[in-house]
This record gives structure tokens, sequence and C-alpha cells, in this order.
């Protein structure tokens, strides 16, 4: 059975996660500690029990997803005697969850890979004033039709397709009043739903350019190391394990579309046949069950978790 671990993006952010590893696991308890340390804050007093906006803060929020994943990941390796490159085929992350997988991985250091989290999403956030930016979930549209839906209503202005999620799912990104005329387009174009999204930043578009250039110059100074497994990218949609090339496309990840569905599609084409999703929520899970529903997908993010783990391993 070939084996492929995914790691959530932004938006699986609650308050509380982590939490439960943390009070039952040492070796997580010690990521979280690494990654404060890093920070020169107490990131996870807001993770644990801090406020949901202010957890919800793009440069919160990333690092804390992040660290929550390895330390899910480091308790599937200590508690369980996971082996990641004896035991695993292929590592992937939504978006950020590609810093996680990267860690993982051993391409980067936790504690390198929580400050460039938090450079990424300072710089994101900066790119676009307060409520200048937004993206907005197109339902029942496919990635050809929601290019045609943006480019009409861009404009003079940024309306581009961010993520290509799943059959079906596709989230698009820009300035507010572009977005905003492709909801209405959307709907006139068969779409089920199209809605906003509560994002802070209009994400993987032409308006995240300046933080592109402050993360080339951040990634240009970290330390790359190769790969343990193939790590699919959001840019490619393929395996890469080449680390000047995986530091590239964490420049042009900035602003590219993540593009989710045919990342999967290439594990499942690879006999991919169950993904482990390491961390906070549930929702690549159930993209996966979208995408391939043949294949087996878990979740690991809670001891409850790796209770059942442990049960079919």
């Amino acid at each position: 059975m070939k084996k492929a671990l995914l790691f959530p993006g932004q938006g699986s952010q609650i308050v509380g996660m982590g939490k439960e590893l943390a009070d039952n696991f040492a070796v997580a308890r010690s990521v979280f500690e690494e990654v404060d340390n890093a920070l020169s804050e107490n990131l996870s007093e807001i993770m644990f029990s801090g406020s949901q906006d202010i957890l919800t803060m793009t440069e919160n929020a990333q690092p804390a997803i992040m660290a929550t994943s390895i330390a899910a990941f480091r308790v599937l390796e200590k508690e369980f005697g996971f082996d990641i490159k004896k035991q695993a085929s292929f590592v992937a992350g939504h978006s950020l969850g590609e810093y996680s997988a990267l860690c993982a991985a051993g391409v980067l250091g936790l504690t390198e890979t929580a400050r460039l989290l938090r450079v990424r999403g300072l710089s994101m956030q900066r790119c676009v004033p307060s409520g200048g930016g937004a993206m907005a979930a197109l339902l029942g549209i496919e990635r050809d039709m929601a290019e045609i839906i943006a480019a009409e209503a861009a404009g003079e202005e940024v309306c581009s397709v961010a993520n290509d999620n799943a059959p079906g799912q596709v989230v698009i990104s820009g300035t507010r009043t572009a977005v905003e005329r492709a909801l209405i387009i959307a709907k006139d174009k068969g779409a089920k739903r199209a809605m906003l999204l509560e994002v802070s930043a209009p994400f993987h578009c032409a308006l995240m350019a300046p933080a592109a250039g402050v993360m080339a110059d951040a990634l240009g100074a970290a330390k790359f190391s190769s790969p343990l497994v193939p790590v699919v990218t959001n840019v490619t949609a393929k395996a890469e394990s080449d680390p000047e090339r995986l530091r590239d496309l964490l420049v042009d990840q900035v602003t590219d579309v993540v593009r989710w569905r045919e990342s999967m599609d290439y594990l499942t084409k690879q006999g991919v046949t169950r993904v482990l999703e390491v961390g906070a929520g549930k929702v690549l899970s159930g993209l996966m069950k979208r995408i391939a529903p043949e294949v087996e997908t878990m979740n690991l993010g809670t001891p409850a978790d790796f209770e059942a783990f442990s049960k079919v391993e």
C-alpha cells in the first residue's frame, strides 16, 4: 500500500488545536515550545486558549497550523514508529501546508519553517489594504469556466483562479470589487453557489507580488536539504526532489494557483491508495473523497485519531 502524507492550509485554524497533543505527548510539547522560541512569542497560548480573531490573523494562523501539523507528525514518528522514508511515498501540503510538508520531509528545519511562515503571513497581509481584496468559492464550476468568469470580472482590476481544490470547487481571488462582480457572473453561468470567503487577504493572485519578492529574499537565505521523500508541489502538481527547485517553487506559489485537484490526481496515478491528513481539521480528506473516493483517508490531529490509526496499522 502506497501512502502519502497531506498537510492542511489556512482555514483549518481553530482555538484549542494541538492542545490535546501537547497534553498527552512530550514530543508534541517540544514542537510548540520550539515554535514559540523561534518567534519569540507565546503562539501556543494563542492557539490553545486565545481569541479566534487573533489566531486567524495571517501571521499567526500560518505558523500555528504548521506547528500543529508537525506536532502530530512527530507523534506519528516517535510514538508509532512511523519512518517517513520507508512508509510514505510522497508528501504534499495545501498552500502554507507545503511548508509543513517540507519540514516533515527534512527539507527545512522547524525553527526556520516557523520564521519563514511568520514572514510569509506578514508580507501577504501587507500587500492589500484591509477590505481591498477578497476571495470567493465557486461551487459547481470547473477551473476552465472559473478562469472565463474571473477574466470577465477583472476588467482593469485583478481577479483570477487561486485554488483548484476539487471537481466543482474552485476559489478565485483578487480586488474586492472584481471578485464581487465574479459572483454575479458565476451565478449567470450556472454555479450552484458563489460566495465570499472570510479571509484576511486575497491569496494566490497577482496582488501578492510584493510578498513574493519578500519571500524570494527570505527563502534565498534559508537552508534547504534534499527531501527524504518527494514533495508534490502546488505549482507543478507533480513530485519534486531538487532542493533548489523546491525553494524557487515556494516563491512562485505566493502568486500562482494551488493545483490541489491535479496534485491529488497525480498521487492516485502513482498508485497511492491511502492518505494521512496530518494536523488540524479534515478539509483535505474531504477534498480527496471528492477527487478520488477510492483512496482511503485518515486524520491524525488528536489522540483519538492516533488511537484509531493504531488499530489499522
